[in-house]
């Protein structure tokens, strides 16, 4: 009677988790939320280093992913093993999870994710989710790219959230910045702080930052960034709004840390007026 239960439990739990996934597809918010617990603690591929915690912060932390799977990206399980306890189960799995060209390069490439469940009131919820890619083995500079490309996440996930704070996270105190705007440069985290803030309430609704196109270059403890800046929010007439501009970012490595040291930000000029074109689209 109790491995029966265990059984039950199991086919219950991976029903949950298959409508889990199919809701990440489907870019269906609520039905990610569903069956998760008030303090959910997730692991996730991005920063912060110490988890995303809470429903709210777990929230806010799908946003970003939707528009990389509106975008043609892949969520699919590909292995699911769930066990069972009385109270408490876990269930770990391998899914391809990539764009069709990522997945062209690499396509035994696997996003790794363990979820670990509790039982209450009889229902199972997911309270601590990790996700996790592997490493190449023997290549520091494939590391570090992720590690860049990890750090580019959590700031486009930062701008949807209207997190001042977590934009500020990887970019270093002495950091200088090409900005779109005079002056010639803003020196210090300060200065560059008080830049993205302005940006933020830019909008009156949604504000979102992405890079179609990063590439990521790194050798030894020195790291480059580049890509087209594709910035959308909602204007003052409640009109969208999307623009384009060039940006190259370089980091250092402190420790175990990557830390932005430098970014330079422009628009395209017309040589004909001098005037700064922002509506250009790649």
């Amino acid at each position: 009677m109790v491995v029966q239960q265990y059984r039950d439990d199991e086919r219950l739990i991976t029903e949950l988790i298959e409508r889990w996934a199919a809701a990440i597809r489907a870019q269906d918010l609520q039905g990610v939320l569903t069956d998760h617990t008030e303090d959910i603690v997730m692991f996730d591929v991005p920063p912060p280093q110490d988890g995303v915690r809470g429903i709210q912060a777990y929230r806010d932390s799908w946003p970003p992913f939707f528009r990389w799977i509106a975008d043609g990206a892949v969520f699919d399980i590909d292995s699911l093993v769930v066990t069972a306890g009385t109270d408490v189960a876990f269930a770990h799995m391998l899914l391809r999870c990539g764009t069709p060209d990522d997945l062209a390069r690499r396509p035994d490439h696997r996003l790794r994710i363990t979820l670990g469940l509790r039982k209450d009131a009889g229902r199972w919820t997911v309270s601590h989710e990790h996700h996790s890619f592997p490493l190449a083995q023997g290549s520091d500079s494939r590391a570090t790219e992720q590690e860049v490309r990890s750090l580019h996440q959590h700031w486009f996930t930062s701008t949807s959230a209207r997190d001042l704070d977590g934009l500020m996270i990887g970019i270093a105190d002495d950091v200088v910045s090409y900005e779109h705007i005079a002056p010639l440069q803003y020196s210090g985290l300060s200065q560059v702080r008080q830049v993205c803030e302005d940006g933020l309430d830019t909008g009156v609704g949604e504000v979102t930052w992405q890079i179609p196109d990063l590439t990521v270059v790194a050798e030894g403890g020195l790291a480059v960034a580049w890509g087209l800046n594709r910035i959308r929010f909602d204007g003052s007439d409640g009109q969208p709004t999307e623009t384009w501009s060039r940006g190259t970012r370089v980091f250092r490595r402190t420790g175990e840390t990557w830390t932005m040291v430098h970014q330079h930000l422009s628009y395209p000029c017309d040589p004909q007026t001098g005037a700064a074109r922002a509506d250009l689209r790649p």
